[in-house]
């Protein structure tokens, strides 16, 4: 299904990619479909600076592969805006990449350090979701 398509099925929907690189994009989107990765964040100060839309409840968004291209579609089941201090290890460990909170926080910190915007009090638009539709591996064009 192409996104042209996907976005008259949800007309409300907003797209993005996970990770700010084509591996770690492919990397959480697997994890999504592994049923592994339940939750995301990012600094509520990217939303801002790029104009990008805020998670809402009950908005089923498009997860887009790092080409673009459809991956799946997703629902927001609920949004809190945390302290990346005060981030739960129960909201890490649903975002499926780390194995303990002590983890998340070096790997965020160093995401969030690429992107320019780390504090620890930085305010993060943490999400949970569930996946909706798996549009599959990323078809070749031909």
């Amino acid at each position: 299904m192409t996104l042209e398509e996907l976005e008259k099925l949800y007309p409300d929907a907003a797209s993005f990619q996970f990770g700010d690189n084509e591996e770690l994009c492919k990397e959480l989107t697997a994890l999504v479909r592994a049923g592994r990765k339940t939750a995301t964040c990012e600094a509520l100060e990217i939303f801002f600076e790029t104009g990008a839309a805020l998670p809402e409840v009950g908005r089923k968004d498009i997860v887009l592969n790092w080409d673009d291209t459809p991956a799946l579609v997703i629902e927001t089941k609920q949004v809190d805006w945390v302290r990346f201090k005060d981030v739960s290890e129960e909201f890490a460990l649903a975002e499926g990449e780390d194995d303990s909170l002590t983890a998340w926080r070096e790997s965020h910190k160093r995401y969030f350090e690429r992107n320019g915007v780390f504090s620890n009090d930085m305010l993060l638009v943490c999400e949970r979701f569930r996946v909706v539709r798996d549009l599959g591996v990323k078809q070749t064009k031909a």
